[in-house]
């Protein structure tokens, strides 16, 4: 599954568009295959999928933060007929029905604490996504080790990336890759 990562991105970095324009940006001057998109409803999607396939890159949308869908089987199933392929999200009841719909499923995890590690490595095993993404991008990477090793999924980062460091420093530790809303990052 870490060829999931390399499909999204050449590079150590995934562009999340939290607005049109940033979109706009990151289908015309960045070369990764992939987009998180941030923004967005259930009526915007179908033109942002289409601008996306013509462009040749791939859409990962953060169900979480998309709206006028619901948060449930029926609105999977609508996503995926609209074309979704790949989506993120912080529920993990959402993860098999989404993999059921074909859909590759990145489960977004937030690491403020040693319960909260011990907690994403049991949501891991029961919700079984294809990847993993940990926020924020700066825990220490004896976290990402510890993930890695309990899990054997891909894993991204994000989350207040502001500098090349930040992203390296995340790499160092043993991501595939970040994710970043940061335009002047996404080279």
């Amino acid at each position: 599954m870490a060829n999931l990562i390399a499909n999204l991105c050449p590079g150590p970095v995934v562009p999340a568009a939290r607005n049109y324009d940033d979109f706009r940006h990151a289908l015309a001057h960045t070369a990764a295959p992939g987009i998180i998109l941030l923004f967005g409803d259930i009526n915007s999607l179908p033109g942002l999928l289409a601008e996306a396939k013509k462009h040749g890159k791939r859409l990962l949308v953060h169900l979480d933060l998309l709206d006028g869908v619901g948060k449930d089987r029926a609105g999977l199933k609508c996503l995926a007929r609209l074309g979704v392929t790949a989506l993120i999200t912080t529920k993990q009841q959402l993860v098999k029905p989404a993999r059921d719909e074909g859909m590759i499923v990145v489960q977004r995890l937030f690491i403020m604490d040693s319960e909260a590690l011990r907690t994403a490595v049991k949501i891991l095993a029961q919700a079984k996504p294809d990847a993993v993404e940990i926020l924020p991008a700066s825990v220490p990477s004896w976290v990402f080790r510890d993930l890695s090793s309990h899990t054997g999924l891909p894993l991204l980062a994000g989350g207040l990336v502001a500098t090349r460091a930040d992203i390296d420093a995340a790499i160092a530790a043993g991501v595939c890759a970040v994710s970043t809303s940061n335009r002047d990052l996404w080279q």
